[in-house]
């Protein structure tokens, strides 16, 4: 079960192309920065004054929505950070369900690709409960767009920050380094989880 309070341990020791002050300033500010801010949330949510609860503005109300953006910051970066620190070969079942999703392997990928230059936060590849496919989603920030019943398989982290450093405003550069480096046993490990749930 997930603590949303506990700061996951990187699997991997470096990347290839992505440059260790990306991943310090990435994994060791941001991401645990996320979990500290989820932690603070649910310390003020236990002693909430719900008598001046109101859609137009109440603590209650903006802690509510904050606790879904710390929530989905803590999960689509430990999602994004586990299936790195690979060498990019595809392998296992998740490549044979995502070719039948999407009629190919290569559809998938350059349809993956050409979202990541189109969002402004994240590119999932969900498995969608609702119709049991695999999915291409997108989202321009950690609590937008999400769709309930979906659980992400591949996760793309597009904010800048994920690449600014190492490569400016050349995103098609980063999201090329960044299939270099899937491990997808990891992410047909995964998979094989969700999809059998």
């Amino acid at each position: 079960m997930k603590n949303y309070g506990e700061i996951k341990n990187l699997p991997f020791k470096e990347l290839n192309g992505i440059s260790q002050k990306t991943i310090d300033i990435h994994w060791g500010k941001l991401y645990q920065g996320y979990v500290k801010k989820w932690q603070e949330i649910q310390e003020k949510l236990e002693n909430i004054d719900l008598s001046s609860a109101n859609a137009t503005f109440s603590e209650v109300r903006e802690l509510k929505v904050e606790q879904t953006f710390a929530a989905n910051a803590v999960l689509l970066h430990e999602a994004y950070f586990d299936i790195l620190g690979g060498e990019g070969k595809e392998s296992g079942k998740v490549i044979e369900a995502i070719a039948k999703d999407y009629n190919s392997f290569e559809n998938w990928l350059a349809h993956f690709k050409a979202l990541g230059l189109t969002a402004r936060g994240w590119v999932v590849l969900a498995y969608d409960f609702n119709d049991g496919k695999l999915r291409n989603y997108i989202a321009d920030a950690h609590n937008l767009y999400g769709i309930w019943g979906a659980a992400p398989i591949v996760v793309l982290d597009v904010y800048e920050h994920a690449y600014f450093i190492d490569f400016g405003s050349d995103r098609k550069s980063y999201i090329e380094a960044y299939f270099k480096n899937l491990n997808w046993e990891a992410i047909d490990k995964k998979y094989n989880k969700i999809a059998r749930s």
